[in-house]
């Protein structure tokens, strides 16, 4: 999850006006992203946190999102480049419905060739300000590494009993293409007439087909409203008490993520033999029953640790400006040509996107970029240099500035000397940072976000920037 969280006090403090008062709704905050995050770098850093978790290199990269940075470049592709993953992979984006990561997780596991594949869901959906929306959406990406049941055998942490699907074209909300925000219809008619007539008949067959009944569920997981998901659990008779994580009041509604972000919630907390039905909903019904095959790590509780990870955005404005909804004069140095070069991006690929420096195989020296020549004066050999991805080394900070007089969206501009875990040193950005924090010597992680926007062009680049550990 993005590390800023907006209040929902401080939406309704500015924009309260458009409506009576209500307490309840300003409760909790939601999860928003800074400047240099979206959908893309959020995926890249839950998916940096499974593979590193993981038992099994996949065979494929699926991507499942509705606000992709790019509508006609393979956002997966890119995804798999930033994560150092071999060329020979299988990429795909998954988009156009909020179910698409519970439909892509069915067909993972459903995969003939019995491969494993890195599943990503993310969402950073923008909203109008003053709408409803804007009080519920939350930005976050996940990640799964899914497997076909006969090859996944006592080896995963949950595995699929069945999953039946309902494609309907109800119309809940929708965005045109080139729209900014999703148009909503009324509530009522969107929990009765859809909800209400739809899901149903999908639990029901799913159930069927698990040979299971509703006692035997120990977790629902319904990415819905409180009141709604509680409905729904009633009308199909299960126990209320058994409806998973409301992750609403920490960080709100993260779209395609949701779903699976409540599944990974209740694992951190499942007993072994337990059974989960969750549902994706979109355009239809996804309903999916796992039963936990193996307890997870007591260290690996990734759900909770991104949401004690967090810092509270205070000024309403500044979000507005970061998500693009309100328009700021810079000044002159903004006024800058961000024009990228194809060319170079592709030639210098593994280091730009990858972070991969190198590190000499005569004096152990380490170096970003990677040369042909050591560039250690005691050394200065050639073509001894092997490859080392710094992206997921740690590293320290020698010395820094914070620039006010440079552009940034989010002022002051910091960056600094970066000393790497084993050697080198690089001057980069920092990020997540505001001015009288960092410090030298402080520990630094590195994170992939956007380094620039090429407004003429509507192109986003990115880079590695260090933040602290």
């Amino acid at each position: 999850m993005p590390r800023l969280r907006l209040p929902r006090a401080t939406i309704h403090e500015a924009m309260g006006w458009l409506s009576r008062p209500n307490e309840q709704r300003a409760q909790g905050a939601r999860a928003v992203c800074n400047w240099d995050e979206d959908a893309l770098t959020l995926a890249v850093e839950a998916a940096r946190g499974c593979l590193a978790a993981a038992e099994h290199t996949p065979a494929a990269v699926t991507l499942a999102s509705t606000t992709l940075p790019f509508a006609d470049r393979s956002n997966a592709t890119l995804l798999g480049a930033a994560l150092g993953l071999p060329t020979s992979i299988e990429t795909l984006d998954v988009t156009g419905t909020l179910r698409a990561a519970t439909t892509a997780l069915a067909q993972a596991c459903r995969r003939a060739d019995g491969r494993p594949t890195l599943l990503v869901a993310a969402d950073a959906r923008n909203a109008a300000p003053g709408s409803d929306q804007e009080l519920q959406f939350g930005a976050g990406g996940v990640a799964l590494l899914a497997m076909p049941a006969a090859a996944a055998a006592d080896r995963g942490l949950v595995q699929l009993r069945a999953a039946k699907h309902v494609a309907a074209d109800f119309v809940d909300h929708y965005r045109m293409s080139g729209a900014d925000f999703d148009y909503t219809l009324e509530e009522r008619w969107v929990r009765d007439e859809g909800v209400a007539k739809l899901a149903p008949a999908a639990i029901s067959a799913v159930l069927d087909s698990a040979g299971l009944s509703a006692a035997d569920i120990h977790h629902l997981l319904f990415p819905l409203p409180r009141s709604t998901a509680q409905r729904l659990a009633r009308a199909t008779g299960f126990d209320v008490a058994r409806l998973g994580p409301d992750l609403h009041e920490d960080c709100g509604d993260t779209g395609v993520a949701q779903p699976l972000l409540m599944l990974v919630a209740t694992l951190e907390a499942a007993a072994l033999g337990e059974r989960i039905l969750l549902l994706g909903l979109g355009q239809g019904v996804d309903a999916l029953v796992f039963e936990v095959a193996r307890a997870p790590a007591a260290s690996h509780r990734p759900v909770t640790a991104a949401l004690a990870r967090r810092r509270e955005e205070k000024c309403y404005t500044r979000y507005l400006s970061h998500r693009g909804l309100l328009q700021v004069d810079f000044g002159m140095r903004a006024e800058r040509d961000n024009r990228s070069a194809p060319s170079v991006m592709w030639r210098k690929a593994r280091q730009v996107t990858g972070f991969v420096g190198g590190r000499c195989g005569s004096c152990g020296t380490v170096q970003f970029p990677r040369t042909r020549v050591c560039v250690n004066p005691e050394c200065r050999k050639t073509d001894t240099q092997a490859e080392v991805r710094l992206a997921d080394t740690r590293g320290r900070v020698k010395s820094f500035t914070e620039d006010w007089q440079a552009y940034s969206p989010r002022p002051p501009l910091v960056y600094g000397n970066v000393e790497f875990e084993g050697g080198g040193n690089l001057l980069m950005e920092l990020t997540d940072t505001d001015s009288g924090e960092t410090r030298v010597g402080m520990p630094v992680r590195f994170v992939f976000r956007i380094k620039d926007v090429d407004p003429l062009r509507a192109f986003r680049r990115y880079f590695w920037k260090a933040t602290g550990a």
